[in-house]
């Protein structure tokens, strides 16, 4: 078994890798050629964390496995680590036998800004130049910097609950060159695009808050009862997911289709749109979303990709099993 630890990700993985694995995966998840495995994602009663597995196999590649981690709202406080803690496990295909162990924590963080950034690439309009982030957490910085690598922006605008935490954003902004404004929640009409990255369980964006032509790619609902955009803004827009079936469940499209105001089969896959087989946006005014919940096929492949590296390398720690 090989193990690629948590401190040698990040001279392994860079956004640009990051973007092209996840895209690759959402394409063969859109042909058939790859599946998640249902998610299992619980409260332990234990430190107020949240624990889970995602998995998955892509035919494609012959990438199968999971990641094991999930929430410890403490962390940082208690012990100067990270919130988010994760594990990726990738098995050979044809033996079930693991193959490696990877640390998963940046690389999530990296495929979570990637499935933002490809869905930029694939929905916005072509002219946008105005980018809106609603949140200012740690997974922010890295949905910013990986949508200004993607996008042709010339503003950076944003909106927290706290705002003190805003100049990270504007850190971020001026590393790419570009000017930073902090706004109202309705200041984000000025916006061509739009990023969502909080943990909320109410609704912070609200329909009134987006002009026509927006695309939005709200990355912060994975889990049931989370919620960041009025369900009004969904029956606005077309919608468009890493996959439906999460969307419905724990995605943000779970409020809306628990409402009435859309249904399951109003949602497309964003393979599909990768893939050619749906247009994706068809005109200059329409609103596009993507509901980003974070699927295990992502964690593969980008944790896939990192052992291949390593592996060129020679920095991948091998041991018997």
């Amino acid at each position: 078994m090989l193990i690629v630890p948590e401190r040698d990700i990040a001279d392994l993985m860079t956004p640009e890798a990051a973007f092209e694995a996840v895209e690759s995966v959402f394409a063969a998840m859109a042909s058939g050629a790859a599946y998640n495995f249902p998610v299992v994602r619980e409260a332990i009663g234990h430190e107020n964390a949240l624990y889970g597995f995602k998995g998955g196999f892509d035919r494609s590649g012959l990438t199968l496995g999971l990641k094991a981690g999930g929430y410890w709202p403490d962390n940082l406080a208690k012990r100067g680590l990270i919130n988010h803690q994760s594990t990726i496990f990738l098995f050979d295909a044809d033996s079930g036998m693991v193959r490696a162990m990877v640390g998963g924590n940046l690389l999530t963080a990296l495929r979570t800004a990637a499935a933002s950034s490809v869905s930029i690439r694939h929905l916005a309009r072509k002219d946008a130049r105005v980018l809106g982030m609603v949140g200012a957490g740690h997974q922010a910085k890295f949905q910013l910097r990986a949508a200004l690598k993607h996008g042709n922006f010339d503003k950076v605008i944003g909106w927290n609950l706290h705002p003190e935490m805003l100049p990270g954003l504007a850190e971020v902004a001026a590393e790419a060159g570009l000017p930073f404004e902090p706004v109202e929640l309705d200041g984000m009409r000025a916006a061509d695009v739009i990023i969502t990255i909080m943990s909320s369980f109410a609704p912070v964006l609200m329909a009134g808050h987006v002009s026509p032509g927006t695309h939005i790619a709200c990355m912060g609902t994975d889990t049931k009862g989370k919620q960041e955009l009025d369900p009004a803004l969904l029956a606005r827009a077309t919608v468009f997911a890493d996959e439906v079936a999460q969307s419905v469940t724990i995605g943000e499209a779970q409020h809306a289709v628990a409402a009435g105001l859309i249904a399951e089969t109003d949602i497309t896959q964003l393979g599909a749109v990768i893939n050619g087989s749906h247009p994706g946006r068809t005109s200059a005014d329409q609103i596009t979303l993507f509901d980003g919940t974070g699927v295990g096929l992502q964690d593969l492949a980008v944790a896939a990709a990192v052992v291949t590296l390593a592996e060129r390398r020679g920095t991948a720690i091998e041991v018997s099993v």
